[in-house]
């Protein structure tokens, strides 16, 4: 058994699972029917088109701007196959839904830290120390909205296909044979996962933003929102290491993020499992999906038509045919 050297990565959409391979994206749907239905699309990355933008810390900006198109196209499609939404996102629809996201986190993680850092003057006026207190605040503000979104019921569902995601990418890492038993038998928690992603993004800035002085509160925003792209360039290293490296340190840096993951992602069921792998079978290329992988496209057909023969079959206008045919 060999472990693959390519990377892929996705996220969780409602009923389903969504993967990014080295050139197409797949978002797998289990629809209500109990089918799986998948959708492909070519990868165009605006990294292929334009080299320098692939240099460290420059390219940690462009993959999360990507990540939260492909998300949201996918977030709108698993909503149509698992009965949602009937309309399927526009483009003018996906740019308002990201300034949108954008605002409220600018709004959430950035305005109401800073602004509520002022507080600690009182304590004491040293611009070192109220700029680690926004830190601090804007952890906690983290660390509160991913427990509060976590208690909503259907969240719970979409973090159990968060596990079956991570459950699978470690299965095909791991060069094994992508089925339901194998992939359950790894762990929900893997080290490149979004949720540590944007812990560090907290972290960092702690760091980024502690020695930046402290001017007016328009300043202060302006200066957190222009450094971004620092932040995200510098964490988005830091996940790229961290999914490969064995170093002690790394590892320890690591931690915190994984164990946040286990809010955000739960044991997924079985059939979960197979709608991740359909995801990752769709996302690669074919020479890379194992012999004796199983189609669990077909499965979830043949089922949904043995339990409409089975429904037919109970139906009490087919029971009088057959009782007078008898």
């Amino acid at each position: 058994m060999k472990e693959n050297s390519i990377s892929i990565g996705g996220q969780a959409v409602i009923e389903g699972v969504m993967m990014r391979g080295p050139v197409k994206v797949a978002t797998a749907v289990r629809t209500p029917s109990g089918e799986i239905e998948v959708e492909t699309k070519d990868i165009v990355s605006f990294l292929d088109r334009y080299p320098l933008f692939k240099k460290p810390f420059l390219r940690g900006t462009i993959a999360l701007v990507e990540s939260l198109v492909y998300g949201i196209k996918s977030l709108s499609y698993s909503a149509q196959m698992a009965g949602e939404d009937d309309e399927k996102i526009t483009d003018r629809e996906l740019v308002g839904t990201i300034l949108l996201a954008f605002l409220l986190a600018a709004v959430l993680f950035i305005a109401i830290p800073t602004g509520a850092a002022k507080l600690f003057d009182i304590l004491t006026d040293d611009p070192v120390f109220l700029n680690l207190m926004e830190g601090v605040l804007r952890l906690v503000i983290f660390l509160l909205y991913i427990w509060g979104i976590g208690r909503a019921k259907d969240i719970q569902r979409v973090f159990q296909y968060h596990g079956a995601e991570h459950k699978t990418i470690h299965c095909f890492e791991a060069g094994e044979v992508l089925t339901v038993e194998n992939v359950q038998r790894h762990p929900r928690l893997h080290p490149r996962c979004g949720t540590s992603f944007l812990l560090i993004v907290m972290l960092v800035s702690i760091f980024v933003f502690a020695f930046l002085g402290w001017p007016s509160l328009i300043e202060r925003i302006a200066s957190r929102v222009l450094l971004l792209p620092v932040v995200a360039g510098i964490s988005y290293e830091f996940i790229r290491l961290a999914g490969r490296s064995e170093n002690f340190f790394v590892k320890a840096f690591s931690w915190p993020g994984l164990q946040l993951q286990c809010i955000t992602t739960s044991p997924p069921d079985d059939d979960m499992v197979e709608v991740a792998i359909e995801s990752v079978k769709a996302a690669l290329p074919r020479e890379l999906i194992l012999a004796g992988t199983p189609d669990y496209i077909a499965k979830s057909r043949l089922s949904k038509e043995t339990v409409s023969d089975a429904e037919n079959a109970d139906s009490p206008a087919l029971q009088q045919e057959a009782h007078h045919a008898g």
